[in-house]
């Protein structure tokens, strides 16, 4: 039995899947995310933001255009690393996101968490101007 949350990852047929692109705009790196972030896919995200960390990198534009879904693992990934990035003098700024992932977002509280901006280049402007 596929549970509702798992028959959401399917269409026509096949799984849909994740993505996590890393690129990087000067000091900035940025986290490009494509597909479904759930808990079966959690990881992939996890290791992105770790291995940011590691790297001593803390300025961090994640760009929610190519995202079609998350769950409360997904957010949980966000929560789990703001923290010590903003201890480390970093944040994390969320951009372009679609308005049924922002819904979910907004819902939770996270725009009084994080700055959320429509694009990406807004993002790495704060960034850059700070």
């Amino acid at each position: 039995m596929i549970s509702e949350g798992d028959a959401a990852m399917y269409k026509g047929g096949f799984m849909q899947g994740f993505e996590v692109k890393n690129s990087e705009k000067e000091d900035i790196s940025v986290l490009g995310l494509k597909g479904y972030l759930d808990a079966h896919t959690v990881p992939d995200l996890e290791n992105a933001f770790q291995n940011l960390v590691d790297n001593n990198k803390y300025k961090i534009v994640v760009n929610f255009e190519k995202l079609s879904y998350i769950s409360s693992a997904g957010l949980g990934v966000f929560m789990g690393f703001i923290e010590d990035i903003r201890q480390k003098g970093g944040d994390i700024k969320l951009t372009n996101m679609q308005p049924k992932i922002f819904r979910v977002f907004d819902l939770l509280g996270f725009p009084t968490l994080y700055d959320i901006l429509e694009e990406e280049k807004m993002a790495v402007e704060m960034f850059t101007s700070a």
